[in-house]
Formats: C-alpha cells, structure tokens, sequence
C-alpha cells in the first residue's frame, strides 16, 4: 500500500471565479469557541466550529446569528491535560470581523476575516 492511499493530501476549495479569494481555504472543521458582545451589548460565549479556513479567513458554522461587520474573538480549546507533550498546547486567540453570514437550516454560516493572517 503506497502511503499517499493511506494518508491522502488535504484539498483545497478552489475559489469562485469572482471572489479573488486572497489565500487558499481548506475544508477543515476545528471546534472553537465565539467570544463576542450581542445586540444588546451583553457578552456570550458560543461553541462552534469552522467549515472552512485560510491564513485570512474562515467560514464557521454558529448557532446564533452575528452581524456583519462585528468584531469577535475565536479561540480554538488546548488538548486535554492527558495529551502528549509533542501536541502544542492552543493557539492565542484570533481577532477577526464578520464580513457576512447567511442563515442554513438551525446555525448560520459565518464569514469571518482576520485582523492579522495566521500561520
């Protein structure tokens, strides 16, 4: 068995014609953690998880609507405390704004563009 059967390369999204993607986004779901303000003004913290993700960007899947053009913190869990010492311990938390969002069945898909590229 060739290792490329067994360990397949990631694929890439390839963009819409019209959308000038910036980056290469990858179908990657990453549970994580949406801290922001509501429309009254009051925090929350919501779990979910992204659809897809490049160094500028990600669509992430929401239980709850945001709007556009708010600023949120995501910030993806650090592994269990059992892990092993090779596994590195979360990513800082991730500033980013939504650029827009769309309703899809009980979530909305966000779109979110992040204050600094990551990687």
């Amino acid at each position: 068995m060739r290792k490329e059967d067994i360990f397949p390369q990631p694929t890439a999204v390839l963009p819409f014609e019209n959308e000038g993607r910036r980056a290469t986004r990858l179908n990657l779901q990453v549970p994580l953690f949406i801290r922001a303000r509501d429309a009254q003004g009051e925090p929350f913290l919501e779990l979910a998880k992204t659809l897809d993700i490049s160094a500028t960007g990600a669509r992430i899947a929401c239980p709850r609507p945001l709007d556009t053009d708010s600023v949120l913190t995501i910030t993806v869990p650090a592994p269990s405390i059992n892990s092993s010492a090779l596994v590195p311990a979360g990513m800082p938390p991730i500033q980013c704004k939504v650029t827009r969002q769309q309703e899809a069945g009980d979530a909305y898909v966000i779109a979110v563009e992040f204050a600094q590229p990551i990687g």
